[in-house]
């Protein structure tokens, strides 16, 4: 893509995607960083609540895609109707989306209950498992409330007004903060709930951030569209492969983190670490995936088919200036940051390890997820999906287990196959997208 003749173009759009992905990116960032809160608040209670956060954490994962992946429809809907000046349209997707969230986050909960009783049986360790029950099922429930916000931001970003989504994810933040304190270690004399107040207080912390939420769309009337049930059908028709597709990669990347777990607590624990703060690193790409499917959204419904390649063209390069500089400083800084976050010896050497792997992955993760917003901006949903499932699936998990169970390279070849496999997404989809727009650069 870096020979395009249409480099000035491409320049043009930098800062509006700028301008859309920054604040999305603190939302989202607010999102993790109330995953980053409670395991620096958890670390204290030392490896073993830890390593149940880690293995919770990785299931979340897959329930967050799932659910952000099904919802990204609505996202898309509503930028191809305010793109065309349809305010009432808009209204009509906020008000069809609020109406499929709950029962997403409902199905994602009770999904996620049936994975803690499988667990037991894929080898995860015994004594993380004596203490994960109620803290899982905290963080379970916790779907419901995240799939509304995630509703709400998605129509607030098509709609221009990111910062006020971000808002509402700061918001979750600063009040999960004291609710940790109080839940986690106690006031007084009464202790505290130790790892358990850690899920309560994210569970209380996103539902008052969520009753904000919709007491302001109210009070601007912005939830005056009557439920339609037949846009209800069309949103859930497109939103169910972005659903596959972003459960699938989910899901891989959770059984990246179980089969960590066959490693041991020590590696859960560094697991955990490293994507704690790899994903809040990893912000801008998924923010700008965000922006550049909206933008592009935009230009669609607006009937301006000549931008497409330029705003995707804008956006990767952002990012893949950005993922080298994350892939510098992680491999540079990875030892001191979890020495900061954990006193136990055996944890601190193997997150620093895993840092410098994670690093080389970021430009082809930042790429491929960029590119898949530029293909959901132009409602490519079914392609991808297939894409993603065979290469995750059939590639990158087989690479995963056999570099670090059979080769013996441990949880460093285990997340070393998975990177090779996300190169191997990275390279394609850029190129489908440049396929699809062909006929607008005529």
């Amino acid at each position: 893509m870096a020979t395009t003749p249409i480099p000035a173009t491409a320049r043009a759009e930098i800062a509006p995607l700028l301008r859309l992905a920054l604040p999305i990116v603190a939302g989202l960032a607010a999102s993790t960083l109330i995953g980053v809160v409670d395991t620096v608040m958890i670390a204290p209670l030392g490896t073993l609540p830890l390593a149940a956060a880690s293995l919770t954490t990785a299931a979340m994962i897959i329930f967050y895609s799932a659910i952000y992946g099904f919802v990204s429809a609505v996202g898309v809907e509503a930028a191809h109707r305010h793109g065309g000046a349809q305010a009432d349209a808009v209204a009509a997707a906020l008000r069809a989306g609020l109406g499929l969230a709950p029962l997403a986050g409902l199905v994602a909960a009770l999904l996620m209950v049936l994975i803690l009783l499988i667990l037991p049986l894929i080898g995860q360790p015994p004594e993380v498992l004596a203490i994960i029950t109620p803290y899982w099922l905290a963080m379970a429930a916790v779907l419901v409330p995240v799939a509304l916000l995630m509703v709400i931001a998605q129509v607030l970003n098509a709609m221009d007004r990111p910062w006020t989504a971000a808002g509402f994810a700061f918001l979750a933040v600063i009040l999960n903060i004291p609710l940790n304190y109080l839940l986690i270690w106690g006031i007084g004399d009464w202790p505290g709930l130790g790892l358990v107040g850690a899920g309560l207080a994210s569970l209380i912390a996103e539902t008052l951030a969520l009753l904000v939420a919709v007491i302001w769309l109210a009070r601007l009337r912005l939830l005056r569209a009557r439920p339609d049930t037949a846009l209800r059908r069309r949103l859930a028709r497109g939103g169910l492969p972005l659903a596959i597709g972003y459960t699938g990669e989910g899901a891989a990347f959770a059984v990246i983190g179980l089969m960590l777990g066959i490693f041991g607590a020590t590696a859960l624990a560094a697991n955990q670490i490293v994507q704690a703060v790899g994903g809040v690193l990893y912000m801008l790409p998924l923010g700008m995936a965000a922006a550049v499917a909206i933008r592009i959204g935009q230009a669609s419904g607006s009937g301006d088919p000549a931008r497409l390649r330029p705003i995707a063209v804008a956006a990767i390069g952002v990012v893949t200036i950005w993922m080298v500089a994350v892939t510098i400083t992680l491999i540079l800084l990875g030892g001191r940051i979890a020495a900061a976050l954990s006193d136990d010896s055996g944890v601190v050497a193997l997150a620093t390890a895993m840092f410098v792997i994670v690093a080389l992955i970021q430009v082809a993760d930042g790429v491929q997820s960029t590119t898949l917003g530029a293909l959901r901006g132009i409602m490519d949903f079914v392609w991808p999906t297939r894409l993603t499932l065979l290469s995750y699936w059939l590639f990158a998990l087989p690479l995963a287990a056999v570099l670090g169970f059979w080769a013996g390279f441990g949880p460093l070849g285990v997340w070393a196959g998975y990177g090779i496999g996300i190169a191997l997404v990275a390279i394609i989809l850029p190129w489908r997208f440049w396929r699809l727009t062909a006929a607008a650069n005529r």
